[in-house]
């Protein structure tokens, strides 16, 4: 009876213990992505919503969610930067569709590739 305390005890650390090692590697894998955001990142917030990176500093960046249309988060809103999910949407797309969509994608790979002085140039037209 003196044995079976110290192993419950030690039974109901141990899964807590692991998952909270877990959970770490988890939120420091969250801290590295978020930190190492650059412009031209496609990202999804954590309310959903997908956009481009602009701008970035210390604490916040600048997305575009739609043309010309510029919103600030903070860093720590970033679930994940997104890789290019368009593949995903065409493979069950006739020839046809593909063929539309590759004209499509050409505005945002060449968005993706836009320098910082031509994002700034083209938000700031008027």
């Amino acid at each position: 009876m003196d044995l079976l305390f110290p192993l419950i005890l030690v039974a109901l650390l141990v899964p807590m213990f692991l998952g909270m090692r877990r959970q770490k590697k988890e939120a420091d894998k969250v801290a590295q992505m978020q930190d190492s955001l650059k412009v031209g990142d496609r990202v999804t917030t954590t309310s959903g919503l997908y956009g481009t990176v602009v701008d970035a500093d210390d604490t916040s960046v600048d997305l575009e969610i739609a043309e010309d249309v510029v919103t600030t988060w903070l860093r720590a809103a970033i679930r994940d930067v997104r890789v290019d999910d368009t593949d995903d949407e065409t493979a069950g797309d006739s020839t046809e569709g593909a063929e539309s969509t590759d004209s499509a994608d050409a505005p945002a790979a060449a968005a993706a590739e836009e320098t910082p002085a031509q994002t700034e140039t083209r938000l700031t037209k008027d």
